[in-house]
């Protein structure tokens, strides 16, 4: 069973950066695509980013698209998400899902329904 953990959440000014860690357990993450996903207060949760298996697709919802950097290390089972000039819109829980089927196997997907493992969340707080 595959499990996921997020880390990296905090506490930031407008501006500033954070670098989110979602590290899988139980299994391997060489086939999964990976989405990033936030929800905001009052708001519905909606992708920010998504890379497939191999890092030959990635996409970024046009929001963060320039400050945002997704990557991954299968070697370590870690996928981040690199988030630079923070703004106070981008505040939220952040999750991340493993696709552990996706289809394509060389694609990724910014509808939630393919991903069946989410991790907990961390929070991310962009104020001054």
């Amino acid at each position: 069973q595959l499990q996921l953990v997020e880390s990296g959440g905090g506490l930031v000014q407008p501006g500033g950066s954070l670098r989110l860690s979602c590290v899988a357990s139980g299994s391997t993450l060489d086939y999964s695509a990976i989405g990033w996903f936030r929800k905001a207060p009052g708001k519905e949760r909606e992708v920010v980013s998504c890379i497939s298996s191999s890092s030959h697709s990635i996409g970024y919802v046009d929001s963060v698209q320039g400050r945002f950097t997704v990557s991954r290390d299968n070697a370590k089972n870690t996928v981040y998400l690199q988030m630079n000039s923070l703004k106070p819109e981008d505040t939220g829980v952040y999750y991340c899902a493993a696709d552990s089927d996706p289809i394509p196997s060389y694609g990724c997907d910014f509808d939630a329904a393919p991903y069946d493992y989410w991790g907990q969340g961390t929070q991310v707080t962009v104020s001054s």
